[in-house]
């Protein structure tokens, strides 16, 4: 198992895939279902603004910034859990057990953010989007949990073994 300071590190980079992932597919059936992709993006702002960003349908920096701030936040949160726990199996090229650890922590994320969260501190995007679409955008999110161990295992085996031979306070 990973140590608390490697899965805060690769969890940075995990969810920041995630939010990525996650965020495109908001924004995606935003424009959709919507009519602006920017709407659930907005919404997330909620938690600051109040119902006034659940109904801004363009970018800004005020609702679209600050709601995607949030998302990345909480996606970092949520990827550390993952490379605690489950992030060897990505590493390993352990496909079924990476992906269904990346749908695990995504949905307790949304067990988490629908029933154990109060209605003030909801994500917010569910106010703009169907039930249908929010199940693609944790999906989204559970992909992009697993494929930073998936990269990063292909990158370790393609990396030159002389790098390992320098000894140590050399470049």
């Amino acid at each position: 198992m990973k140590s608390w300071r490697q899965a805060l590190r690769d969890g940075a980079v995990s969810g920041s895939v995630a939010s990525v992932l996650s965020t495109a597919a908001l924004s995606a059936y935003g424009e959709q279902e919507d009519g602006t992709p920017y709407g659930p993006t907005n919404a997330i702002s909620h938690w600051f603004w109040g119902r006034r960003a659940t109904q801004r349908d363009g970018p800004s920096m005020r609702y679209t910034a600050l709601g995607y701030a949030i998302h990345h936040a909480s996606s970092t949160f949520w990827a550390v859990i993952y490379e605690k726990w489950l992030g060897e199996h990505a590493e390993q090229k352990s496909l079924v057990p990476a992906f269904a650890g990346g749908t695990a922590i995504a949905g307790l994320a949304c067990f988490v953010d629908y029933t154990l969260t109060p209605r003030r501190l909801r994500p917010g995007f569910e106010q703009r989007l169907p039930r249908r679409s929010l199940f693609v955008v944790y999906a989204a999110f559970g992909l992009g949990l697993a494929l930073r161990g998936m990269v990063a295992s292909e990158e370790s085996r393609m990396e030159s073994p002389r790098r390992h031979c320098i000894p140590a306070g050399r470049p």
